[in-house]
């Protein structure tokens, strides 16, 4: 049974395996990192443009932004994670367009022995 912040070990469409290797996902959080930095320079760009900024002592608009970015930060969490570990794994897996037809064969990548049970 897979939770909502579990990955499938196989991709349900096509059979590939999700765990390359151990350790293949810590890149991730770097890729996590830019999607979350991103999304901050975004939503402070936008806010900036559709309510203003002022950086003046009695104006508390900056930390309203600061505070809703926070908080949309905690609630995407999740589904940044699952975004920035199916990129990752799109980066090192060839994709094949006639994947339906091909099957999946053996990944050079896995360590069985490492694999948890």
């Amino acid at each position: 049974m897979t939770g909502m912040l579990d990955m499938h070990e196989y991709c349900p469409s096509c059979g590939q395996p999700t765990e390359i290797e151990v350790g293949f996902y810590y890149g991730t959080g770097f890729v996590s990192y830019g999607l979350t930095v991103g999304f901050s320079v975004t939503t402070f760009i936008a806010y900036w443009v559709l309510i203003g900024m002022s950086f003046a002592i009695d104006d508390n608009r900056m930390w309203y932004w600061l505070v809703g970015n926070g908080l949309l930060m905690i609630l995407l969490q999740p589904p940044i994670m699952r975004l920035s570990r199916s990129l990752w794994l799109s980066w090192f897996v060839k994709y094949d367009p006639d994947w339906n037809t091909h099957p999946v064969g053996r990944h050079e990548r896995i360590i069985h022995a490492q694999k948890p049970d």
